[in-house]
């Protein structure tokens, strides 16, 4: 399983015999000074093993080839001689894919096509198909889209309020993305839950550097905050999510920038960051407890966004069995899940502190009180695993 992201590549290689992880690593900060390699194995006798190459990775071309340097020093090539499929990581499908999808020359031109609605993410993406479909030409590739889960989002929500023109000519619609992260919790919550997901109603949580809500009804999402791109929801490390549009104009008119500068501001130099100057949410709680205004403004905005979206998708579903937290922020940011929550009794959400501050779990916990009627979970993300899953069945089902 590849990962290539906008400044990172995660890697995993499993058995899914028994779903147990035999070769890992990340390549991180890619083009920035600091970058590293983390490389991690399971020696002969199946002890943990790990390197760490402190170099610079220019691009992610040097990055996947820091990869291939590690796995031949650590002994894993071999393991990759048994390969039975390459599940990759792709952020936008746009219309046309809805399902995993087996990589050919089209379907690498259909991913390249979009990279416009994506351009954090779709160029990095396709950086790691064409290296990887370089370097195993013989081993089944597939591409696992992050839209793909919203495509039963109904049309009532997916359509935007914009001439009908756009959607029919250009596809101006809602996409949403982290699909894979959704599906993943939706699985496990009603796994843990030990209910069919037909018989749940679930508002999922994606709190990472990017951040996404979706609504999920009978394990089928109805809506979501993501749209035509990543930009939109959410407030994100360095996105505006949700803004007026014609701020653009004015910003335009009063600075003279161009869209091509208002793009890059919006999804480089905003949210978190463009609030308080940092975007790793680690690092403004401690600005925030320091005395930073500007830092506590950001959680507060950041948290204020994310109770709206709860309150929304609360009326869209009718009723909500669990609310899910989940990604970096969703799963260690006790702050941020308390805040999000806070005023929502009336809602049946109720978070217990204690629970809640607790940071020694093992998987799934609960961090509702004990009265409370909607389950308040807090879910590992295991993004990965699930797009080995998707893989392996769309290789096995051709």
């Amino acid at each position: 399983m590849i990962n290539s992201g906008s400044s990172s590549i995660k890697y995993e290689l499993f058995d899914l015999d028994d779903e147990s992880v035999r070769t890992s690593g990340e390549a991180q900060r890619i083009g920035e000074r600091e970058s590293s390699l983390l490389h991690r194995w399971n020696d002969a006798q199946g002890s943990a093993e790990e390197l760490t190459y402190n170099e610079p990775l220019a691009d992610h071309a040097a990055a996947f080839d820091a990869i291939t340097t590690a796995l031949r020093e650590s002994g894993s090539m071999q393991e990759l001689d048994s390969l039975a499929g390459i599940g990759h990581r792709v952020v936008h499908g746009g219309e046309q894919f809805k399902t995993p999808t087996e990589i050919d020359h089209d379907v690498v031109e259909a991913i390249r096509a979009v990279c416009v609605l994506a351009p954090l993410h779709n160029p990095a993406n396709l950086t790691g198909i064409e290296v990887a479909l370089e370097l195993f030409p013989e081993v089944p590739q597939v591409a696992v889209f992050d839209t793909a889960f919203h495509h039963s989002i109904p049309a009532h929500a997916y359509r935007y309020a914009v001439p009908a023109s756009w959607y029919r000519e250009h596809q101006v619609r809602r996409y949403g993305f982290h699909g894979t992260s959704h599906a993943w919790v939706a699985h496990e919550a009603a796994k843990y839950l030990q209910q069919p997901a037909a018989a749940l109603n679930l508002i999922s949580l994606h709190l990472g550097n990017g951040a996404s809500a979706a609504a999920i009804r009978a394990g089928r999402c109805v809506d979501t905050s993501m749209g035509l791109t990543p930009l939109e929801g959410l407030i994100m490390g360095t996105r505006s999510g949700d803004i007026d549009p014609a701020i653009l104009f004015h910003v335009s008119k009063a600075t003279g920038a161009d869209i091509e500068e208002l793009e890059s501001t919006l999804n480089r130099e905003s949210g978190l960051k463009g609030i308080c100057g940092v975007n790793d949410m680690r690092e403004i709680q401690r600005l925030a407890e320091s005395g930073d205004a500007d830092a506590q403004l950001a959680i507060d905005m950041y948290c204020y966004r994310i109770k709206k979206y709860i309150g929304a998708y609360y009326a869209a579903l009718g009723h909500v069995d669990a609310l899910i937290f989940t990604a970096g922020i969703g799963e260690n940011a006790a702050l941020i899940r308390q805040q999000a929550c806070e005023g929502l009794e009336n809602l049946g959400i109720s978070i217990d502190d204690e629970k809640n501050a607790s940071d020694h779990h093992d998987g799934t916990f609960e961090i509702q009180t004990d009265s409370g009627p909607v389950k308040l979970l807090v879910i590992p993300a295991n993004e990965e695993l699930e797009i080995a899953r998707q893989t392996a069945a769309c290789i096995k089902g051709k």
